[in-house]
């Protein structure tokens, strides 16, 4: 192998291992932040949060919260300590619960219901184009390319 070739081949190395470092670090970020906000379900933020649950939900709105907040503490300490041969079916169980969750989005927004700093209708319609972005993330930093 000539000089020329060692260095490609190590310059793909670095550029492969780059790319792995922010996916491993976009994961980790985003389980965390689901961590965080299943605590801030049960919690400090509970009350805001009945606000995104919608009216055609058969359960107690608070069970509705409650429940949602162990699924995200779940999902996010999965997310963070998943062996890497299994992260790509956790990304597709969060890519799946993020669209589940979205009509609570929609409602928010269509019931003018002000919660979490979400105060205006343009807030609320603006953090509807969010919940994509999470699908998207929750895909491309698990493997699912």
């Amino acid at each position: 192998m000539q000089v020329s070739e060692k260095n490609s081949c190590r310059i793909k190395q670095k550029s492969i291992m780059k790319k792995e470092n922010i996916k491993t670090g976009a994961r980790i970020l985003l389980g965390g932040a689901l961590v965080f906000a299943g605590i801030s379900h049960l919690s400090f933020a509970r009350r805001g949060f009945r606000a995104q649950v919608p009216n055609w939900v058969p359960l107690k709105t608070d069970d509705t919260v409650v429940y949602s907040g162990f699924v995200e503490i779940g999902l996010g300490s999965a997310l963070i300590l998943t062996p890497k041969r299994h992260q790509d079916k956790i990304g597709k169980i969060a890519a799946g619960f993020f669209t589940a969750v979205f009509p609570g989005n929609i409602s928010q927004y269509i019931h003018h219901r002000s919660a979490l700093g979400l105060d205006t209708d343009r807030k609320r319609f603006i953090r509807l184009f969010f919940q994509p972005a999470l699908v998207y993330w929750a895909l491309k930093s698990t493997g699912n390319d």
